[in-house]
């Protein structure tokens, strides 16, 4: 249910509103934006029916219920669109962002010649995995702290913000101390212990799509994100298991407008793990722009022969070069700005 109160409502009517909401044993979000301030109740109260006479309130306007399931990532809860803020960058507030990195930080020399190179040539957001879930347990499992202290290093150096990927509910309070922005991978996009932790931390989550995660259980865990207090979320597309096996997922870009009619938050798209074959990657980017999606994460590695993961979907930074001047070409067709 969603509370809206009228222009010019004061902070004691405010208050007075989400007093009775909590006493219906439901929770309160408090939405404020350009158009004015609404109430969101979510929860299992003491029944919708009660939170309605809210509407007889001095300041209340009106009491609207919200049909899907997803309250507060709804558009039906908040029409305009949602951005935030990573240190100077804004993210869903109409520029292009890209970030870039490697799959997983290996060593300072490698984290360091590609966090120069994909700032060099514009890049904001330098992405890197310290901690990594691998479907061997065999395989490489990061570095761990180590990996973060590389992190913050590197973005001490060329000032670009951090985003590194979250996978325990246990390392959420130490990855968001060297982190500017926590990844929720694929693996764990209905993680929902995981979900509810990042949730109650005040950094930036960016929510990848499962591959089998329909469009409403995305927008869901991105719900159990903002129902525990953090408004700060990214969805992100990277590609869905489908019975074709030219690339390693097939990326649903179609996503990429159904979230924007659907809800307020931010929308980017990571064509390397779509594709799992580089030579993909700068085709899907174009598509990504096109669509309208927020901005893309992409895979970049100096030598991504010598990859401990994800290789072969990873693009030299020769590449990412020219497909950066190549996307603030075609920005530049549709209106966009990178």
């Amino acid at each position: 249910m969603l509370v809206i109160m009228a222009q010019g409502a004061t902070q004691q009517e405010i208050d007075e509103v989400m007093t009775r909401i909590r006493a219906l044993s439901y929770e309160c979000h408090l939405i404020t934006d350009e158009s004015g301030v609404a109430i969101g109740a979510t929860g299992n109260g003491r029944g919708s029916h009660r939170l309605q006479v809210l509407e007889c309130l001095t300041g209340v306007d009106r009491v609207v219920p919200i049909s899907t399931p997803y309250k507060l990532a709804s558009k039906e809860t908040k029409k305009v669109k949602s951005f935030l803020k990573v240190n100077t960058l804004e993210i869903g507030n109409g520029r292009f962002v890209v970030m870039a990195g490697p799959c997983s930080v290996e060593s300072e020399t490698q984290l360091m010649e590609t966090a120069k190179a994909v700032s060099e040539a514009g890049a904001t957001v330098l992405r890197g995995g310290a901690f990594k879930p691998r479907t061997s347990p065999y395989a490489f499992q990061g570095l761990g702290e180590e990996g973060l202290k590389l992190l913050a290093k590197a973005r001490e150096a060329f000032g670009l913000s951090v985003v590194t990927e979250v996978t325990n509910p246990n390392d959420v309070e130490l990855i968001a101390s060297y982190a500017d922005i926590l990844q929720i991978g694929a693996r764990n996009c209905q993680n929902f212990s995981l979900l509810k932790e990042v949730g109650r931390i005040r950094k930036p989550a960016l929510l990848k799509r499962g591959m089998m995660t329909s469009i409403e259980e995305f927008l869901m865990s991105a719900e159990y994100i903002l129902s525990e207090g953090n408004s700060d979320v990214i969805l992100c597309e990277r590609g869905i298991r489908t019975f074709e096996t030219a690339t390693r997922n097939t990326l649903d870009i179609s996503a990429v407008p159904v979230l924007k009619e659907k809800t307020h938050l931010p929308v980017i798209v990571d064509p390397s793990h779509a594709a799992g074959n580089w030579k993909y990657v700068p085709a899907l980017c174009m598509a990504a722009v096109v669509a309208g999606a927020d901005g893309l994460i992409i895979e970049v590695h100096p030598w991504p022969e010598k990859a401990l993961s994800d290789g072969a979907q990873s693009l030299k930074p020769d590449r990412f070069r020219t497909l950066m001047t190549d996307l603030r070409q075609l920005a530049q067709l549709v209106g966009r700005d990178i």
